[in-house]
């Protein structure tokens, strides 16, 4: 898909320094694709934030809860 985007000028001139012009897309391409995943990834923890509460999970309240958790956890991925 080809575009058009504007980018200031100090940015649009380091860009062409420092990239060589058949690898600039790829570049930008790469760059963006790296911020939009970010970017997803904090949408996707925001919304989640507060769903894991004391209250909908009282048994991992102390350490002897989590220990035990992790052990059942654990023992459904042994091998042997």
């Amino acid at each position: 898909m080809k575009t058009q985007i504007v980018l200031p000028d100090a940015l649009g001139e380091e860009l062409k320094r420092v990239i060589p012009a058949r690898q600039r897309s790829r570049f930008i391409a790469e760059a963006l694709g790296r911020q939009l995943k970010a970017l997803k990834f904090r949408k996707a923890l925001s919304g989640a934030a507060g769903t894991w509460t004391d209250r909908n999970h009282p048994d991992l309240n102390t350490q002897a809860g989590v220990d035990r958790y992790l052990s059942r956890f654990r023992a459904r991925f042994r091998v042997g």
